[in-house]
C-alpha cells in the first residue's frame, strides 16, 4: 500500500528534476536588447502625450514662479480645498499667496487635495514614480481625491529600467522599501464592468511640469 503523501510526491519530483540536468534550449536568447522600439519623438513630448492619454491633467510651467502662480490659480478656481502638502517649501509659498494649508496631522484624512514631488517620470508609459524615501510617504497616493504632482523636465526618463538605475544610484545602492508607479488617476471596471474613477485613490491626477530647474 502506497502511503506516500502528495507533498512527498511533489518534493520527490522536484529532487529528480534538480538531479537530471538538461541543456538550456534558449542559450542564444537575447536578454539585453531593448524590447520596445526607440521613441519617435523627444522623451518630454512623448511623456506628455502618454500622460494625457491615460487621463492625467498636464500643466506646463516655464519656471518655479509660474508653477506657484498656476498652482494657486487652480486651487482657487476649482475649489480644491482642504489642501495638504508634506513639502515645506510648497506649503510656505502657498501660504504666502493666501492659501490655507492643513497643518494638524489629525486633520490629514480631511484633505481633498494633496500636493507632492515625485522621483521620476516614465516617458514610455506616462507613469509617475514615487518612493517611501520622499516626504509624501505612501498615504498621499491613496487619500486625496485630487493629487497634484510637481516635477522638472530633468526627471523624465524613457524606460522604467532607467528610473530604477537612477534611483539605485541616488540612494547609494539601496532601493527604498516602497516604490510605486502611478499611471493615470485611480480607476476600476470591476463593478459590473462600469468604469469608476477614484475607487482606490485620487480621481484626478495633475502634473505641473517645470522647464527650468532652480
Amino acid at each position: 500500500m502506497d502511503e506516500t503523501t502528495p507533498k512527498e510526491k511533489l518534493l520527490k519530483n522536484i529532487r529528480n528534476a534538480l538531479i537530471s540536468k538538461r541543456d538550456n534550449p534558449f542559450h542564444d536568447l537575447d536578454l539585453d536588447s531593448p524590447i520596445y522600439p526607440s521613441l519617435d519623438e523627444s522623451p518630454d513630448i512623448y511623456f506628455v502625450r502618454q500622460f494625457i492619454e491615460i487621463g492625467g491633467k498636464f500643466v506646463y510651467c516655464a519656471d518655479y514662479n509660474e508653477m506657484i502662480f498656476n498652482l494657486t490659480s487652480l486651487l482657487v478656481n476649482e475649489n480644491l480645498f482642504p489642501v495638504y502638502t508634506p513639502e515645506e517649501e510648497i506649503r510656505y509659498l502657498l501660504m504666502q499667496n493666501g492659501i490655507d494649508i492643513i497643518h494638524n496631522k489629525d486633520d490629514f484624512y480631511e484633505m481633498k487635495t494633496g500636493i507632492t514631488f515625485c522621483e521620476y517620470l516614465i516617458a514610455r508609459t506616462g507613469s509617475i514614480v514615487f518612493s517611501s524615501r520622499q516626504n509624501s510617504g505612501r498615504r498621499m497616493l491613496t487619500v486625496p481625491e485630487t493629487h497634484i504632482v510637481i516635477a522638472y523636465m530633468s526627471q523624465i526618463v524613457v524606460e522604467i529600467k532607467e528610473a530604477l538605475e537612477k534611483m539605485r544610484h541616488k540612494y547609494d545602492g539601496k532601493f527604498p522599501s516602497f516604490i510605486s508607479f502611478v499611471t493615470g488617476p485611480s480607476r476600476t471596471a470591476d463593478i459590473e464592468k462600469t468604469l469608476i474613477m477614484g475607487a482606490h485613490g485620487p480621481a484626478q491626477l495633475y502634473l505641473f511640469l517645470i522647464e527650468e530647474e532652480v
